[in-house]
């Protein structure tokens, strides 16, 4: 290991999430509600095969050793099963996961897991197909669980599920999340909705703190589990009447940021040090052979120097990102 990547708080970052395209197929409403639309402009293509390849070698080698694959819907890279097969391939990296909508998994899961890749989340906002279309803009439902139960039957002993939590929407669901998970070896992790860019009418009417969750959840028997060094920042509890875990990501909560063990590289080839931070740094020039690795490496440790101890949500700053979809979530 050449180094480990640490911030100035003494931070280190076991895990990356790497974009690999800001498209997607989705119209949710609190991503991208009018669907993808392209900017207009001449912006470099997204990163390429020996690209991710090196990137990804660089984090390994500064000990990093988990990377999770993002969107957009990264299933919509034609080389998404070769995205994974070059990422599992590299030394230092025993974990591969993605983030998906889930509509191609019926199709394609067996052969990603033959790729390379052990974890997979899938955004499922709704146990109700009317409600789901309803905030994703697809009518995909089906698709979507029917892909989740064949990850199960080709072997993944986890899904874990993403749900952004929306009051007077399926916040209203609870117990039917938890009634799906009690003999399913499911994680449903329960996201705080989060502002960005011009979605102030959709955070007040729905937003909704997961702090009532957690009452709820430790009032009834559930228990908080230990965390691995790079594990993502959700709370998970457990009860030992259920298969399933549930998961609370909480940005809004003092000290969310104090785990913090992630560093972002979108599709266009930028560092960013925080979900909710500035436009982000320029890797891509560094990116071009394998001789550049040590310049590369400089260069994200140098930025790391400008991380920042927290982002600032709470004062209503989402910093430069229009949406999820921009960066990977």
């Amino acid at each position: 290991m050449t180094q480990q990547f640490e911030d100035g708080y003494q931070r280190r970052f076991y895990y990356l999430r790497l974009s690999v395209t800001d498209v997607c197929n989705f119209k949710c409403t609190y991503c991208l509600p009018d669907g993808y639309r392209p900017d207009g402009s001449k912006r470099p293509s997204f990163i390429s095969l020996p690209e991710i390849k090196r990137v990804v070698t660089a984090f390994a080698h500064c000990g990093t050793n988990k990377v999770r694959i993002t969107g957009g819907e990264p299933t919509l890279r034609r080389d998404f099963t070769e995205i994974v097969e070059t990422v599992a391939q590299t030394p230092g990296i025993d974990k591969v996961a993605m983030t998906t909508n889930g509509y191609r998994m019926a199709k394609h899961v067996e052969q990603w897991r033959q790729a390379g890749l052990t974890h997979i989340n899938v955004s499922l906002d709704s146990l109700d197909a009317k409600q789901f279309h309803q905030i994703t803009g697809q009518n995909r439902f089906h698709d979507v669980m029917a892909g989740i139960d064949r990850a199960l039957e080709v072997g993944y002993k986890q899904i874990k599920i993403n749900v952004v939590l929306l009051k007077d929407l399926n916040s209203q669901q609870f117990p039917q999340f938890l009634n799906w998970i009690k003999d399913k070896p499911i994680q449903l992790r329960f996201i705080e909705l989060m502002k960005t860019g011009e979605m102030d009418e959709l955070f007040d009417n729905h937003h909704v703190s997961g702090v009532s969750l957690r009452n709820h959840l430790i009032a009834n028997g559930w228990l908080l589990k230990l965390r691995e060094a790079n594990d993502g920042p959700a709370q998970v509890f457990i009860h030992p009447d259920y298969q399933g875990e549930i998961g609370l990501i909480m940005p809004y909560e003092k000290g969310f940021c104090s785990t913090c063990n992630r560093l972002r590289v979108s599709s266009r080839g930028k560092l960013h040090l925080c979900l909710f931070g500035d436009d982000g740094l320029e890797l891509r020039d560094l990116m071009q052979s394998d001789e550049q690795e040590q310049q590369l490496i400089a260069r994200i440790s140098e930025g790391l120097t400008h991380k920042d101890v927290s982002h600032h949500l709470s004062e209503g700053d989402s910093g430069a990102t229009p949406h999820l979809a921009s960066i990977g979530g």
